[in-house]
């Protein structure tokens, strides 16, 4: 077995081992504190259960998937309330559900997502569904077809539970934002503490985990979409390498960028969902990423240790003291841990930062008005960024929190994707981040680079909008290498996560080196939805 499923057959092996790695009670204190939301289900606590254990519950006769889906269901009536987090259940959940039941009784089960309720970001077509990236000027008829990630969630038997609220236009719209807000859905609260922002664009399937609303959801990213938003939420946010999970029917910002990745509240759950994202061919994308991965790991001459285990692996720690003193102190127990574990950590920074922040913003608005322009010809309603900007100016709600649409008028000015110095401009911008990442990769001969995901939480304010200058996704978002965020730490209530970046497509051997980052830190917690804690955050 090769490639993703030897990484998988290990953390299952895992999973039903160990479990889900728990808060350290040394960290969080008085934070580790039982959440009032707690929710279990003939014993099996929804907040910590892995897939594997569902599906070894299920095997023993204690557990269907019909059980589980109305337990999920339960919980977005009863706990979704507090943070806004689901647009829409799927009406037909319950009969998906069932027809799981019916495989697994015959003994036809179509794998371990089988029967396993899956929450998708809205901007992620789904033909019995609405889809509307939270925007009025898509509310109505929904998309012809399923995105492709849907049709291979729907084949590999996951339980589509419905849509997750989103930053508006996956936060590219006005200049100053606030993430976790959109017309159709107003506002997602953070489940920690509840006047605290989300980050965006996948607010809602990162705060719905938080809450524990399902066992797995759908997030997309640009540049930090999935992995901010895991971040502070306290989950696991996967952003796979540009191509492995096809963009088909997913509303764009970005060909050159975007990709939809698999979030989960455990790696585990994370990489089993990537599995089915990626069509499951263990000969593919991501069977080829593990052999690449194991060539370029001779090349560099890595001491990779034991299968799954720190020993001997070297992690590169960007520490980025701009995020603030609490947060690099949890990067300082961080990598005290991951020290403990065998690891060798050695601190670095990544090059040519400045100048990636100089040609992404420019880059992506030629690229989304192509790109939009489009997605926008496929639906109903607005045909064209122009046509959109219009019907922004003449609906009062979707200016509800903020007013601004410059990126928007911006991307309309912008010069064409045909345009020599576009291309000139990508290809820099591009080069760079490939080279920020395998530069440094290659000269301290890392097998990942780690840095904070996030500050913690601001305080939501839409006259404010987001203080979200977070520069540690930018790299691998603009390269198109993989990023994968584990829960790292609190700062109080508030937690952090820890990025971990590799090069392309090195995304199997990101997730388990992820899984033992996991193993060890053992940071996760419940979240206790605390209305407001001490001052308002900046």
């Amino acid at each position: 077995m090769s490639g993703v499923g030897a990484l998988i057959a290990a953390l299952v092996a895992g999973s039903l081992l160990a479990g889900v790695p728990g808060a350290n009670a040394q960290d969080v204190g008085a934070a580790d504190a039982p959440s009032p939301e707690a929710s279990s289900l003939k014993g099996i606590d929804l907040d910590t259960v892995t897939i594997p254990e569902l599906q070894a519950h299920r095997d023993e006769g204690v557990l269907t998937s019909s059980a589980l889906t109305r337990a999920y269901l339960r919980r977005i009536e009863t706990v979704d309330p507090k943070i806004n987090a689901v647009l829409y259940t799927d009406p037909s959940a319950l009969r998906q559900a069932a027809a799981s039941d019916a495989r697994h009784r015959s003994g036809r089960l179509r794998g371990p997502l089988d029967g396993i309720p899956v929450l998708l970001k809205d901007n992620v077509d789904t033909r019995d569904l609405p889809t509307t990236a939270g925007s009025l000027a898509l509310v109505g008829r929904p998309p012809s077809d399923d995105a492709v990630l849907v049709t291979r969630l729907r084949q590999a038997g996951a339980v589509i539970l419905g849509k997750t609220n989103l930053s508006e236009w996956a936060n590219f719209r006005a200049a100053k934002p606030t993430s976790g807000w959109s017309a159709v859905g107003g506002q997602t609260s953070n489940p920690y503490v509840l006047d605290r922002n989300p980050c965006g664009s996948s607010a809602g399937s990162a705060a719905a985990l938080a809450a524990s609303l399902a066992q797995v959801a759908i997030g997309t990213e640009t540049d930090g979409s999935i992995v901010c938003p895991a971040g502070m939420n306290g989950v696991v946010g996967f952003k796979p390498s540009l191509g492995l999970v096809s963009q088909r029917g997913v509303v764009p910002i970005s060909a050159e960028q975007d990709t939809a990745g698999p979030m989960a509240r455990n790696v585990i759950d994370t990489a089993l969902t990537l599995s089915v994202l990626t069509g499951g061919n263990t000969t593919g994308p991501i069977g080829r990423a593990a052999a690449l991965d194991d060539k370029q790991k001779a090349h560099r001459g890595r001491v990779t240790g034991s299968q799954g285990g720190l020993r001997g692996k070297r992690i590169g720690l960007w520490r980025l003291p701009s995020l603030g003193p609490e947060v690099d102190a949890v990067m300082t127990r961080t990598a005290a841990k991951l020290r403990g574990a065998g690891a060798e950590v050695v601190e670095v920074t990544p090059p040519y930062q400045d100048r990636l922040a100089e040609l992404e913003f420019p880059a992506l608005l030629s690229e989304f008005h192509r790109d939009i322009d489009a997605y926008l010809g496929t639906r109903q309603g607005p045909r064209d960024l122009a046509a959109l900007i219009a019907f922004n100016r003449t609906h009062p709600q979707e200016q509800a929190c903020f007013a601004g649409q410059e990126l928007f008028e911006q991307a309309l000015a912008a010069p064409p994707t045909t345009d020599p110095k576009y291309r000139a401009m990508r290809a820099e911008l591009t080069d760079l981040a490939r080279r920020s990442l395998d530069e440094t990769l290659a000269a301290h001969h890392l097998d990942a680079i780690a840095a904070p995901t996030n500050p913690p939480a601001w305080t939501t304010d839409c006259a404010r909008g987001d203080n979200d200058v977070i520069p540690s996704s930018t790299p691998a978002a603009v390269a198109g290498y993989p990023s994968l965020s584990v829960p790292a730490g609190s700062v109080g209530e508030l937690p952090v996560g820890l990025l971990l970046m590799a090069g392309d497509r090195e995304d199997v051997g990101l997730l388990s080196l992820g899984a033992a980052v996991e193993r060890q830190l053992r940071a996760w917690r419940a979240p206790r939805y605390l209305p407001s804690v001490g001052p308002a955050v900046r």
